[in-house]
């Protein structure tokens, strides 16, 4: 044990590949213009439970990506005409039957490459599959308008069209799940995609897209380029070929694709970082509210968009609460996601270490008090100690950052005046979560709390028919339920007139 947390070993990356059923799964190449395709340059993805290298993969440049979005240009316009919305679905539906057939194998790649639990990444396979499962169905669902005309003989009405080809940027936190939540959608639309998958992450988008081709899906709609040239990913931003972008990551680089798209006027999403707040009153079910912060914050090993990064408590329950809580921290166990045994894997890189370091190290200097955890784990690998602090105040840095681990920090609130402004005095506005038995209250505050999504009583918020999307500086668009499929159309009016001749 080593502060409470129990520790297990690493698993090779060898034997993990060897169990794979279908080894043509893993795959080093990128797929542009129908054909998966080398290079010599090349950037190389490492295991982050043992420090130990997994491939080398393909790093494209400039002319690869544009050569991707000239074949996509081309491919969905043919991709539209020749289909119908409901055999775009009949399509997603036979990729999500792929992906159920194989997300053992799946599951084994994206643990192996991002370090989650294994039922962690089963689990998120099984998410990203909902999505591809939700849009077969949408697609054709894509409904327009009749609208009475001011003027005379004559009709009006609206259709929803593809908005073109779709540049799409993933994180490496949930590299399938983010790939589905945006292409599945664009598919079902009409779109074609070209999409830069997080170089830390690549390997699941690369067999998500083979056994989408394998589904039948025409090749040239569906392209990655893997990269570590940020120039070259950057032609997804400005190329005129592309219609919309949507991505997924920080606040900065959002804003920064956001300024390049304007050259061309794109149409652009944006999920961005987050600071959730989790409030807990004190007439909450405290084993409710305990349960739920540990899978808010602590899934992923707290490697979420919508983690539970400021846990604000009524002071009346604080000491309950804090017990509660440091208990179910003391019991996980942190290691190779392939162990059964373990609960918390990984954080993705040695630069997420460090930046946790440095808010408990801030924390602690600024007066608070270190409950359990709070160091690097002396091991290979890229691990932190589960960490819980208390005595948490505005002016450290945890307040104000997106820590994006496993540290759970606590702050007092007296009122429920004084919760809601905690709350909301951040530039995100992603999530937010409130515990309370008192039905007015929840109505009150989840009305005034500056979020894009609430979770009530509960720390599950996404799935597949929930719209997912923040305020403020976490972005803007809307990915998942009945909405999604209008971030990838444009609405279009036709006037109809001379209806007496």
């Amino acid at each position: 044990m080593e502060n409470g947390n129990s520790l297990t070993n690493g698993h090779s990356n060898t034997n993990q590949l060897s169990e794979l059923a279908d080894k043509s799964l893993f795959i080093s190449d990128s797929f542009v213009d129908g054909a998966w395709i080398s290079t010599e340059r090349q950037f190389d993805v490492f295991n982050p439970a043992t420090d130990e290298k997994i491939s080398s993969v393909a790093s494209l440049d400039r002319d690869d990506f544009i050569k991707a979005i000239k074949s996509a240009h081309v491919a969905q316009k043919k991709y539209y005409k020749s289909t119908t919305a409901p055999a775009r679905g009949a399509l997603l539906r036979r990729w999500y039957e792929l992906i159920m057939e194989n997300k053992r194998d799946l599951a084994t790649i994206l643990c192996l490459e991002n370090g989650k639990t294994f039922a962690e990444a089963e689990g998120e396979v099984v998410y990203a599959a909902s999505f591809i499962s939700w849009f077969a169905d949408e697609s054709a669902r894509s409904y327009g308008d009749t609208i009475p005309s001011s003027s005379p003989n004559t009709f009006i009405y609206t259709v929803r069209q593809p908005v073109g080809v779709c540049g799409i940027i993933t994180p490496w936190n949930f590299p399938a799940a983010m790939i589905t939540r945006k292409v599945a959608p664009a598919l079902a639309a009409g779109c074609s995609v070209v999409i830069k998958p997080p170089s830390e992450t690549p390997h699941s988008c690369l067999a998500f897209v083979k056994l989408a081709v394998q589904a039948g899906i025409p090749a040239n709609c569906i392209q990655v380029c893997t990269t570590k040239d940020r120039e070259a990913a950057t032609e997804l931003a400005t190329n005129p070929l592309i219609s919309k972008i949507s991505f997924t990551g920080s606040t900065n680089v959002g804003k920064m694709l956001a300024k390049l798209a304007t050259g061309t006027l794109k149409k652009v999403s944006l999920e961005l970082g987050g600071n959730a707040p989790f409030i807990v009153f004190d007439d909450a079910n405290l084993d409710i509210a305990v349960e739920a912060a540990m899978i808010c914050k602590f899934r992923c090993t707290g490697q979420t968009c919508v983690t539970a990064n400021r846990l604000l408590v009524q002071k009346t329950i604080l000491p309950k609460f804090t017990a509660a809580l440091v208990a179910k921290v003391n019991a996980l166990t942190v290691g190779s996601g392939f162990d059964t045994t373990v609960t918390q894997g990984p954080l993705v890189n040695k630069s997420a270490v460090a930046k946790i370091h440095e808010h408990v190290t801030d924390a602690i200097a600024r007066g608070a008090t270190l409950e359990t955890g709070g160091k690097p784990l002396d091991r290979p690998g890229c691990f932190f100690a589960p960490t819980v602090l208390s005595g948490v105040t505005t002016s450290m840095l945890v307040a104000s950052e997106e820590t994006f681990g496993p540290l759970a920090p606590i702050f007092a609130f007296e009122t429920e005046e004084e919760a809601v402004q905690l709350a909301n005095d951040t530039e995100f506005g992603l999530a937010g979560y409130l515990f309370s038995r008192d039905a007015s209250r929840v109505y009150r505050v989840a009305e005034r709390l500056e979020c894009g999504m609430i979770g009530v009583n509960t720390g599950k918020i996404s799935a597949s028919e929930t719209p997912f999307g923040g305020v403020k500086q976490s972005g803007y668009g809307r990915e998942g339920s009945m909405y999604g499929l209008e971030e990838y159309q444009v609405l279009k009016a036709v006037t109809v007139g001379g209806l007496d001749r």
